[in-house]
This record gives structure tokens, C-alpha cells and sequence, in this order.
């Protein structure tokens, strides 16, 4: 299986550096290079392609301005020589943000992200929410999940990446979720499914905690 990409680059000696590690990577297909932003949109417009490389001073057209007005559905990796547009990147959701100067192996690392994305994709295990988290909205991905607890007024989502805060019910929360992945079991809690090792009576546990479960839930966990 291969995975094509393109290059959005007006710097002659980047775009060199970027053909080369892409031809040593037995898994990308280089299927284009454009100097102008303008084409290099015009281009993913009218094809398929799984990885761009972007770069964001294009002169005529910004790499940021092309990812807030146009839906690209493919894998978008960064590469530029200014750090201050990286948290406007990954608000839009790029893959990875390569500082230029970048070595092979920081470059080979946004690689495996992409194509850990695709495949993700492909095997529809990119469903994700958008939680209300203090005054804006954040992407979790169903896979990521671990557990939520409620602690007051508050829940607190633990992830495999880190912890959010929201004051969203769980009774919203049991609406977003698929029951299949994503289960309350305990007034307290909910648990992701694929996350639990064992069950008890009164006890989930999970790879590195226990949790309570209530027996009015024990039979969404059990499948009785």
C-alpha cells in the first residue's frame, strides 16, 4: 500500500529536501510539487491525495488562509520557518507543524502520524465529539476516551492524552456517544468499553484504575 502526496512550496531548495525524503520513504507516492498555493489547491480540488506538505509564506495566497476557507480533506503537515502560527495549525486540525530548518527523523515522525490517521480513517475509527470545555469547543476522539468522571457540577474527561473539563451532563453525554464504545455504569462514571480488563461485582478495572459500577448498569457492560 502506498499513499500519495504532493508538496505546496515556493522555496526551491525545501521542496528539494521534502522530494528527497520522500522518495527513500517506501510508502509515499510524490504525485505533484506547486510553487503557487493557487495550484496546489486547484490541483487537490480535482484529486484524491492522502498527504499535503504546506508550506504557510506562499506569497500570493497563505498556507493558513487556504486551510480556513477550503475543505482539504487530506492528511495537511506544516512546514515553515515561522513558530508563531502553530497553535492557528493544529486549531485546524494539521497533522503537524516542522519547524525549517527540519532533519529526516522529525520529519519521518509527522509521517507516521498522517498515515496513523488515514488508517484510522479507513478503519472508521476517526469518530470523535466536540466537548464544551471553558469558552470554546474541543475535538476528542472516541478512541482516546479512557473514562469520565463526575466530580460537582463538572465532568472530567480522562483521555489517553490528557484530562478536560466540562460542564456538560452525562445525559448529554449519553446522547453524543455510541452505547457500544462509550457506556455509563455507576452515577459517577462512564467507561469506554475497549478500555476494561475485568468485572466484578461492584468493580471495573481498568489498565490502571478501578471503577465503580452500579448493578442497575452491570447488563450494558456484560451484554445480559
Amino acid at each position: 500500500m502506498s499513499y500519495t502526496c504532493i508538496i505546496i512550496e515556493d522555496e526551491p531548495l525545501a521542496a528539494e529536501r521534502l522530494k528527497t525524503y520522500i522518495s527513500k520513504h517506501r510508502l509515499l507516492q510524490l504525485t505533484g510539487t506547486f510553487e503557487s498555493g493557487k495550484t496546489g489547491l486547484d490541483f487537490l480540488k480535482k484529486n484524491e491525495i492522502d498527504i499535503v506538505f504546506l508550506d504557510l509564506n506562499l506569497g500570493e495566497i497563505s498556507g493558513i488562509r487556504i486551510l480556513e476557507n477550503n475543505s482539504i480533506p487530506s492528511q495537511v503537515i506544516i512546514t515553515t520557518a515561522y513558530q508563531e502560527y502553530a497553535l492557528k495549525g493544529f486549531e485546524l486540525d494539521v497533522v503537524d507543524y516542522l519547524l525549517k530548518p527540519f532533519v529526516e527523523e522529525r520529519w519521518l515522525v509527522s509521517v507516521e502520524k498522517a498515515i496513523n490517521r488515514i488508517e484510522a480513517k479507513r478503519s472508521g475509527n476517526d469518530r470523535f465529539v466536540m466537548i464544551k470545555t471553558e469558552h470554546r469547543l474541543e475535538k476528542v476522539f472516541l478512541r482516546d476516551i479512557v473514562f469520565i468522571e463526575g466530580m460537582g457540577d463538572y465532568r472530567r474527561i480522562h483521555t489517553i492524552h490528557k484530562k478536560i473539563m466540562t460542564l456538560q451532563t452525562f445525559r448529554e453525554m449519553e446522547e453524543m456517544f455510541d452505547q457500544s464504545d462509550i457506556v455509563r455504569v455507576h452515577k459517577s462514571y462512564m467507561v469506554a468499553k475497549s478500555r476494561i480488563t475485568s468485572i466484578s461485582k461492584d468493580k471495573l478495572t481498568l489498565p490502571d484504575r478501578e471503577i465503580p459500577i452500579s448493578e442497575s448498569y452491570r447488563g450494558v457492560v456484560t451484554n445480559d
